[in-house]
This record gives C-alpha cells, structure tokens and sequence, in this order.
C-alpha cells in the first residue's frame, strides 16, 4: 500500500490540526494504521495505532484521535489542545499484521513521506 500525508501546518499552542493520510490499493480495511512522528534531534516516535481498537503514546492521550474511513482509504489524527512539544514531522505507516509491538516503527513495512507541524507558543 502507498501513503500519502497531508494536512501539517504552522498552529498555536492550543490550537488544533487534522492530518490526513490517504492509501492506495483495495486492501486498505485489511492493514492496520499507525502515526508516528519525528522532531529534530529524536528518534521517531509512536504518536496512534488503530486495528479493532485505538492505542496512544501517554503524551498525546485525551488530546489525540486516530480514526479511519475504509471507504476513502484514510486515516486521519486529529490532535487538539498542541503544545510546541508536538512539533514534529508526523508519518502515517501501514502494516498488514497486526502486532503487539505496534509501537515500534520496524513492525511497519509501508510509511507515507511526512507531514510537518509546527506549534508556536
């Protein structure tokens, strides 16, 4: 599957962005999605996953949501109430098994090619 990110942009602490991340292929609803981000300086990190259920990093939890329409083939994070620490380079990945260690990015084998947030305090 092939992933294309969108939706980054320049935010107020506070403020709230949605970002998008469209697949292609006729298999979307079989592969389980993740979003990861990266700030300069770190290591990628786990931000959501979704298969049956959604999973969150504790920094994110109660400020994120990660959703899917399997009819657009997307997945989508909303993140609300941003702070400057969320400011990364965010990536959507796919895998088509699921995983316990879905927060480690190796378990991933598709990523779309980022999205950059920027959160000013």
């Amino acid at each position: 599957v092939q992933l294309q990110a969108s939706g980054g942009g320049l935010v107020q602490a506070g403020g709230s962005l949605r970002l998008s991340c469209a697949a292609s292929g006729r298999t979307f609803s079989t592969y389980y999605m993740a979003w990861f981000r990266q700030a300069p300086g770190k290591e990628r990190a786990f931000v959501a996953a979704i298969s049956g259920t959604t999973y969150y990093a504790d920094p994110v939890k109660g400020r994120f949501t990660i959703s899917r329409d399997n009819a657009k083939n997307t997945v989508y994070l909303q993140m609300n109430s941003l702070k400057p620490e969320d400011m990364a380079v965010y990536y959507c990945a796919a895998n088509k098994y699921w995983s316990s260690g879905y927060y480690y990015s190796s378990q991933y084998d598709s990523w779309g090619q980022g999205t950059l947030v920027t959160v000013s305090s």
